[in-house]
């Protein structure tokens, strides 16, 4: 589908990239050329992730809690430092949990609007204010999630992803000047290991009610990325 090249010579940052669909684009990137680092706040998982995606190209992974400024401008620093540049970020990182509107506690709510969209902007600017502004230059997707009609049992994340969609038609006109070219992916209910967290009634006849008669593939989110990218 790709030229095996595309992406020779330039850099890409992940983050989520340990698993799931975070996991499937960093693979599909690494694969058309590109030097990818891969984030997220579990170490076992980006070691065993970074082990399987090295026989595909130049990977490397750092820990990151997208909630954390610091966290996140030491990793630009770190990405200076050693890769030099930026030329993609991929904001995957996320996390929700499924209940209804009425049980979500003020905690609950605001742990998921804080990391999915508190979390995405934080990572944007930060990387844009360190790559994309002064290189004018720079590729932004953002992985948010089919929330079109409303989010039911998932108001929280619904929000915040609604938000993220807002944000990246924003950036998109805003950071335009500097030659960022800014995009969202909005999946459906994808067969990735995300979906363990849910308990089998959450997902239970979901395969049913959708017109395809089966789950999106991880693999199909990564194609859609790397060709917005």
């Amino acid at each position: 589908m790709f030229q095996s090249n595309l992406f020779q010579g330039k850099v890409a940052l992940v983050t989520g990239g340990g698993s799931g669909i975070g996991y499937a684009i960093a693979k599909q990137l690494l694969q058309l050329g590109a030097t990818v680092v891969i984030s997220s706040r579990k170490e076992d998982r980006l070691k065993s992730a970074v082990e399987k995606l090295a026989e595909f190209g130049k990977v490397r992974y750092a820990i990151l809690d997208i909630r954390e400024t610091e966290q996140i401008e030491q990793l630009a620093l770190n990405i200076k430092e050693n890769e030099g540049k930026l030329d993609i970020l991929v904001n995957n990182a996320g996390g929700q949990f499924p209940s209804p509107a009425e049980d979500i506690s003020f905690k609950g709510w605001n742990a998921v609007i804080n990391n999915n969209l508190n979390g995405t902007f934080y990572v944007t600017q930060t990387m844009a204010k360190h790559f994309f502004i002064p290189g004018k230059n720079g590729t932004i997707v953002n992985i948010i999630a089919n929330m079109f009609r409303g989010f039911p049992g998932m108001a929280h994340t619904g929000a915040a992803r609604a938000g993220v969609e807002n944000l990246t038609k924003t950036l998109a006109v805003e950071w335009s000047r500097y030659g960022i070219n800014i995009n969202a992916v909005a999946p459906g209910i994808i067969k990735s290991t995300g979906l363990e967290q849910y308990p089998p009634e959450f997902l239970q006849g979901v395969e049913a009610s959708i017109p395809a008669k089966k789950l999106g593939t991880t693999e199909e989110v990564g194609w859609l990325t790397v060709f917005l990218c």
